[in-house]
């Protein structure tokens, strides 16, 4: 038997079947490259030109507004010296909106993904009543809050009635106002994927844990909340992200104490015209949030996100 034969047909064997997978690659590539021309351009070059602007300095002498390019990093120092307690306050607010959107969201999207499994009417009714907030405006849904919190509302009176608030106590311009705001504005971010979580569990798995005589909250524990681990940190996620950044609930719903950093950064970029600031805080904000994020997805420890 020649060389040849024993190796196949030549040096030029190969060639024939690497060339479709050239080209299947180059393929793919001709398909992403839309997308990431998309994130290049409205991305990764705002992100940049924020980056640069955070380093500006004021120009000296010059008229309000006018910075010129330095690379000055004490931006940053000052910019947090100044506005941490914002910053943190807005984890807070985050964070306790969050847990509330979940303790809300879950026993909703339970009983639309399982109790109401086998009836599409009902399952489609109240799904639409989970998106129908965002048929209205972000600002008119957190103007109703105000409208609803008011002190001659309904809920404080009724709260005055049963002595939980004092004769002079109010809910509007108030820390829990905004939090309360947060949570309902968020909420379908939350239930929506935790109800496409559950949606997909396959009912024979719950069947299982009854026949092993296992107890209803015990089957919950133990194979339904596991299992919709996956959609519990992503609406986790898309909850607590925005919230984090928002700002129009703290300014229609709160005072001058309850202060989120998005308030801060609105007001640096279009009230003092303190862009490095502004720039400084926002750049501070995203770097934090995905700290934050890769932590909590690290600590969650699932690998089937969205």
């Amino acid at each position: 038997m020649s060389i040849v034969t024993a190796i196949g047909h030549g040096p030029g064997q190969g060639a024939p079947a690497a060339a479709p997978r050239r080209r299947a690659r180059g393929g793919a590539y001709l398909l992403l490259a839309p997308g990431l021309a998309y994130l290049g351009l409205f991305f990764v070059v705002p992100v940049f030109a924020l980056l640069v602007t955070s380093l500006y300095v004021p120009v000296p002498g010059g008229e309000v507004g006018s910075f010129q390019p330095a690379f000055e990093w004490a931006n940053y120092v000052r910019a947090l010296e100044t506005y941490w307690p914002q910053l943190v306050r807005s984890f807070a607010y985050a964070a306790i909106a969050t847990v509330a959107a979940l303790a809300i969201g879950y026993p909703i999207a339970y009983v639309i993904a399982v109790r109401a499994r086998g009836r599409p009417f009902l399952q489609a009714m109240l799904l639409v009543l989970v998106v129908a907030p965002f048929f209205t405006s972000f600002i008119l849904r957190t103007v109703a809050w105000k409208q609803i919190l008011a002190d001659e509302g309904f809920v404080v009176a009724g709260l005055r009635a049963l002595s939980v608030l004092p004769p002079d106590g109010r809910l509007t311009a108030t820390g829990f106002a905004v939090v309360c705001g947060l949570t309902y504005n968020f909420l379908p971010f939350m239930t929506l994927p935790i109800y496409a979580n559950l949606e997909r569990l396959d009912p024979r798995l719950v069947e299982a844990g009854a026949d092993l005589y296992a107890s209803g909250p015990t089957t919950f524990r133990r194979v339904t909340l596991p299992l919709s681990m996956p959609g519990v940190v992503s609406g986790t996620l898309l909850t607590f992200i925005p919230a984090s950044g928002d700002f129009v609930n703290a300014v229609l719903l709160g005072n001058s104490t309850t202060t989120m950093i998005g308030q801060v950064i609105d007001s640096r970029f279009f009230k003092v015209s303190d862009y490095p600031t502004a720039a400084a805080l926002s750049f501070v904000l995203m770097v934090a949030i995905l700290a934050l994020v890769a932590a909590y997805i690290r600590r969650a420890g699932t690998e089937e996100l969205l």
